[in-house]
């Protein structure tokens, strides 16, 4: 759909280091030199409020400056609006980056968004019903298509779950990524999330091959599964965390060779002063450890992408 990387990054289970994720990646490639633009479509916009004081948000963009704002132009009057005019430039990060990092705000309210244009899928005939369903989960492609030549690349954090919200990420996507803590639940539903990803693509191909008009077909590709949160001894995963990397690998899905450690202290200040940890700066091996852990997951990422 886009010459220009499209990214969701997605997990079913929370509390998995998405957001952390997100930020940290989006952080490096700006500061490498590669205009980024990050997508919050978490209700819980922990993205936005890595780049963004909650005060901020709440005094100058929470009513006009959220993705929630964009939706709901289209569920009140059907306009699809220009999505530039709800980018903001965090200051903090941006005093360090090299290029732009740009962001895209989220709001609580999403949720309510999310039940609404549900709502609007269905249809009295099934005619009505592919319009309806074409014409809802392209709007977030349809209003990125303005950036093509203005990003070298767009990050969405998306939220855990395979709603509305979600497949307008995966829509626009030419690329998806999924972290996952290496145990029982987090590992669970990876290849249940990727059957349904690739059923996505399935119904909105075979709509969009019926219709006569402006419909692309999708072919979003899995990056790869990222480990992250994980115990490193003596240089590799413990025990218990292997298993189940080694089970993930089994199932043949891409993996990217890169693991993000497990490590509170270095993460834990970084949302307060709006900088990811990885060109923070901050002295001492803990953080060192992490910043490189994370320079070769970016390192990884552009390979995979061709960026």
């Amino acid at each position: 759909m886009f010459s220009m990387p499209i990214v969701s990054i997605i997990n079913y289970k929370g509390g998995v280091g998405k957001t952390t994720l997100t930020a940290n990646l989006a952080a490096e490639l700006a500061f490498r030199g590669k205009k980024v633009l990050a997508v919050d479509l978490d209700p819980q916009a922990n993205l936005t409020f890595s780049f963004v004081s909650v005060d901020l948000w709440r005094n100058k963009f929470q009513d006009d400056k959220t993705i929630k704002f964009w939706f709901d132009a289209f569920i009140d009057h059907g306009a699809i609006k220009d999505l530039s005019s709800l980018i903001i430039r965090p200051p903090r990060v941006n005093d360090i980056t090299t290029a732009p990092l740009d962001i895209i705000c989220s709001h609580l309210g999403l949720i309510n968004v999310d039940l609404e244009l549900a709502v609007m899928l269905g249809g009295s005939s099934p005619r009505q019903h592919r319009n309806n369903f074409l014409k809802i989960y392209s709007l977030l492609a349809n209003g990125l298509a303005s950036f093509e030549d203005k990003y070298d690349l767009i990050i969405i954090d998306c939220p855990p779950n395979f709603n509305v919200v979600t497949k307008n990420a995966l829509v626009a996507s030419n690329y998806y990524m999924v972290p996952a803590k290496p145990d029982y639940l987090s590992t669970l539903g990876i290849e249940q999330l990727n059957r349904h990803v690739e059923e996505l693509i399935r119904d909105y191909n075979k709509y969009a091959v019926e219709i006569d008009d402006n419909y692309n077909e999708l072919s979003p590709k899995l990056l790869g599964i990222i480990f992250t949160m994980v115990f490193i001894r003596s240089g590799k995963p413990i025990f218990a965390q292997e298993q189940y990397i080694e089970q993930v690998k089994r199932t043949g899905l891409p993996i990217f060779d890169t693991l993000i450690r497990e490590n509170k202290t270095a993460y834990a200040d970084a949302p307060e002063y709006g900088v990811p940890v990885v060109i923070k700066g901050a002295s001492g091996k803990t953080y060192i450890d992490v910043r490189s852990e994370l320079e070769e997951l970016a390192d990884e990422f552009i390979r995979k992408v061709g960026l």
